[in-house]
């Protein structure tokens, strides 16, 4: 996935300590370098770990709570009044979980947005899987922090304390333009600037937010947050579902980048987010699943295949959304998005040891024409035999390294009960 996408028949990656030192063919890597470890993939698919571009990791928690509803009702009768009742311990173990998943199924690096999210960190780092993580910040109390202008110093404690760490990066995390007034959405951007991190927000999701946002401050959201200085190349924006024309030129050319949720937005009946159009406009887009409440599952392969399959069956084109396409968007424009393009989404020397490992020798990948295709239209998450991240092993033969899985999902039955 480097800017050549080149592919090497029999490749190898040569790996020292966390970072990837060459990229080559298996007889020249051999004969440049005494390996201490060696992981035989035996013939299988090398390439980078994917990345989840929005999700709500602890929302594992909540995995079928409240199905087939209409966003608005979904979140106000059912979501918020759950999330009310979340401790630290309760997002700690959802987040385990999630990691688990992730791994499982070949995601090495996630963007979360939810509350307690120094578990989130905690978590993620105890597994060792790389994660951008930020407070979700409204204009209401919220049952971590309490009032608002307590998330904003919770948000800028995080920074403080994982500024320097080699997999969490703290971003900043307005949830939206519809529950977050104009200046508080300003001090979260004085915020991000003044620390140089990420920000996250929901934008556009449905028809009825651009509705809400329209008749509060009489324009769009994307037109919103253009106008009080909210829009920017370090903003990540979820969704984006319901843009105009104009929305979409705004958006490129404040170089805001974009997380596509196509099974999310499919199952909330949110709409079809035009993807289509703004990869023509050059804007970069990389893809996530959402939380596990409205998914329902992390697994970014399925994500990678309905994403490509929604916009032709939407457009009644099959050439659009091709597979290399997503590919890139489930890696390095997923990477590029999150501000971490120079860290991981592509194996190349110097970036970080972030990869996975596909065993091809399946019936349902046999024969393989075309690699790209296999991993959009043909690879499951459980294809996915072995992951390392930062240089360190997670999962190998499926068998995960720093989890004890049957524990985890046990933690989690235990909170399900509670929360039912």
């Amino acid at each position: 996935m480097d800017p050549h996408d080149t592919l090497i028949e029999r490749g190898a990656v040569a790996v020292s300590a966390d970072c990837i030192v060459e990229v080559g063919t298996e007889d020249a890597l051999n004969a440049s370098y005494q390996a201490g470890r060696t992981i035989d993939a035996r013939g299988g698919i090398i390439m980078p770990g994917l990345v989840n571009a929005h999700t709500h990791a602890a929302m594992t928690c909540f995995r079928g709570l409240a199905d087939d509803l209409p966003l608005m009702t979904w979140l106000n009768d059912y979501i918020f009044p759950a999330e009310a009742k979340l401790t630290f311990d309760i997002v700690y173990q959802g987040t385990r979980l999630a990691c688990s998943e992730m791994i499982l199924s070949g995601t090495t690096t996630f963007c979360d947005m939810y509350l307690f999210e120094e578990a989130v960190a905690q978590a993620a780092k105890a597994v060792g899987i790389r994660a951008v993580v930020g407070e979700v910040i409204y204009d209401f109390p919220s049952p971590n922090y309490g009032p608002v202008e307590e998330g904003l110093k919770y948000t800028e404690d995080l920074i403080a304390k994982w500024r320097d760490d080699p997999l969490i990066n703290i971003a900043v995390e307005p949830h939206s333009a519809y529950v977050c007034s104009p200046d508080l959405l300003q001090k979260a951007r004085a915020i991000a600037d003044r620390n140089s991190v990420p920000m996250v927000i929901h934008l556009a999701e449905t028809e009825r937010e651009v509705s809400e946002v329209k008749e509060k401050y009489g324009r769009t959201p994307v037109a919103h947050l253009a106008h009080i200085g909210f829009l920017g190349p370090s903003l990540i924006a979820d969704h984006c579902v319901a843009l105009t024309e104009e929305d979409m030129m705004v958006l490129k050319d404040f170089d805001v980048k974009i997380a596509h949720n196509p099974e999310s937005n499919m199952k909330l009946a949110s709409g079809v987010a035009p993807i289509p159009e703004l990869l023509k406009r050059g804007i970069t887009v990389g893809i996530g699943t959402d939380g596990c409440a409205s998914n329902n599952n992390l697994d970014m392969f399925q994500e990678m295949d309905t994403a490509a399959k929604l916009h032709k069956v939407h457009t009644l084109d099959p050439t659009v959304m091709d597979a290399r396409t997503v590919v890139r968007m489930a890696t390095i424009d997923g990477a590029r998005a999150l501000g971490i393009g120079d860290m991981t989404g592509s194996l190349e020397p110097e970036k970080k040891a972030d990869m996975i490992i596909i065993d091809i020798s399946r019936p349902h990948l046999i024969p393989m024409y075309n690699v790209y295709s296999h991993l959009v239209y043909a690879v499951t998450g459980s294809d996915v035999v072995t992951a390392v991240v930062n240089g360190r092993i997670l999962m190998e033969e499926r068998r995960l390294t720093t989890l004890d899985v049957d524990e985890v999902m046990a933690d989690v039955n235990r909170i399900a009960q509670d929360i039912s």
